[in-house]
Formats: structure tokens, C-alpha cells, sequence
């Protein structure tokens, strides 16, 4: 609504003139740009999918039903699953989902009991793996495509063969 002239104005209440700004003649290159139609892909470059953060928020929720040993962090556990989570959803080309959380989860026994070998072959890849950009590289480069592409009653119900699951 516009002010009644009868109001006085203040000097700091008047409309301020803009400063316009000059286009930028040169703009370096991104060095990060893909200049071309195919995205590179293999160890070390990712999975590109969209909102792949939520795949944290998936974990944290479904936090009461993780079964964890002895000298096995939450934190990590979080962490590794998001990222393999993530990574699923990305081989569908989609935000991650539940059941993207659930395989991560059944792939490394992390929702029944495990048997002893996978325990210590999951401790041993996801120990502090929440402070090590390099081993999280590690353990989504690990997991062979043809295992995220299982369904959650299968990945669950293969962690007793989790040596072909995860090629190890």
C-alpha cells in the first residue's frame, strides 16, 4: 500500500538507486564440465543420480532395525550404506528409496544375523570408512552391479553366499 503524502519519509527510508553490474567478457572454463553426451563412469568417478543424500536419511530411519557385532560403529555403517544405496539408485536413475537401503543392508547381513565370516570381512571394510573418502571409493567400487540389482528378499536371503554376492 503506498504511504500517505501527509507522512513524512527519512532520508534512510527513500528508494536507493541499483548498481548495475558488468557482463564478464572472459569466463574461464569449469574443468569439471562433460563436454560430451556420454558420462565417463568406472572406479573412482561415482554414480551420478539425483537427491543421493537421502539415501542418509533412509539409514538413520530404519536405525532400529540394524544389527550390529562388537567394535561395529553406527556411524560408518550409515555412511557405507548410503553410499551403496545411492549407487543403486543411480544404476535405476532415480532418487534412493527404501529398498535401495534394504539391499545395501541385506547385501553385508546387516539385518538378521550374519554369519562369522561376513562380520569379519564387513568390519574390516567399513571401519572408519565415515572419515575415508578412499575407502568409501572402495566399498562402492567393490560391490558388483549384477548384487545392487537384486531385489531386498534377495539380497537378504543371499548374505549366506555373500562371497559371490560381493566378489570376494
Amino acid at each position: 500500500m503506498a504511504q500517505p503524502s501527509f507522512v513524512p519519509i527519512t532520508e534512510a527510508d527513500n528508494v536507493r538507486a541499483s548498481m548495475a553490474q558488468p557482463v564478464p567478457t572472459h569466463v574461464k572454463g569449469r574443468p569439471s564440465e562433460v563436454h560430451s553426451p556420454i558420462t565417463p563412469s568406472g572406479d573412482g568417478f561415482g554414480s551420478q543420480g539425483p537427491d543421493q543424500g537421502y539415501a542418509l536419511s533412509l539409514v538413520h530411519g530404519v536405525h532400529d532395525r540394524i544389527v550390529l557385532r562388537e567394535n561395529e560403529e553406527f556411524h560408518d555403517v550409515e555412511v557405507g550404506v548410503a553410499l551403496l544405496a545411492g549407487r543403486r539408485a543411480s544404476l535405476f536413475g532415480r532418487a534412493p528409496s527404501i529398498y535401495d537401503v534394504e539391499v545395501a543392508l541385506g547385501l553385508f547381513g546387516f539385518l538378521a544375523k550374519a554369519p562369522e565370516d561376513l562380520v569379519t570381512y564387513r568390519k574390516a571394510v567399513f571401519q572408519a570408512i565415515g572419515h575415508s573418502y578412499v575407502a568409501q571409493r572402495q566399498l562402492v567400487d567393490s560391490v558388483p552391479e549384477s548384487s545392487l540389482r537384486l531385489s531386498p528378499d534377495e539380497a537378504a536371503s543371499g548374505s549366506s553366499q555373500w562371497h559371490q554376492l560381493l566378489d570376494a
